[in-house]
């Protein structure tokens, strides 16, 4: 029986060394991947970090635009505001002004057609006065 257990134990020697082999493959096999990731990451963010760079300024540069746009936005609504209201004063102006000769022509044909009615009623009024007479005395 000696001869057996010889044999097992060669085995079993001989078992455990191809596990450990097996297991230093492993390790160093895990070891080079874990260095081709790192050499990979490195790679990744140096290419990367410029693209994070201008992606930055590009950000910087539309909120500089946008502040700018606003800006002008404020800027035209304040002059658009001083245009209306220069408009708005000269249209008074405007209607102030055509208005008074308005009034006043206006007032010169109230007296023309006045003194028309009262000539005219003068001779009407004659003939009412008559009429009326006449309608009293009518039985």
């Amino acid at each position: 029986m000696s001869g057996w257990t010889d044999i097992f134990l060669g085995i079993i020697a001989v078992a455990t060394l191809i596990t450990s082999i097996l297991q230093v493959g492993v390790l160093v096999a895990a070891g080079r991947l874990a260095m081709r990731l790192m050499r990979l990451v490195d790679r990744l963010e140096r290419d990367v970090k410029p693209l994070f760079g201008h992606l930055d300024a590009i950000g910087r540069d539309a909120a500089r635009a946008t502040a700018l746009a606003a800006a002008q936005v404020e800027r035209a609504d304040g002059l658009f505001a001083d245009v209306a209201q220069r408009v708005e004063t000269t249209m008074d102006s405007v209607q102030s002004a055509m208005g008074m000769p308005a009034r006043e022509g206006a007032a010169i044909l109230a007296g023309f057609r006045a003194v028309i009615d009262a000539l005219r009623g003068g001779v009407s009024r004659g003939r009412r006065a008559r009429g009326e007479d006449e309608d009293a005395l009518f039985i």
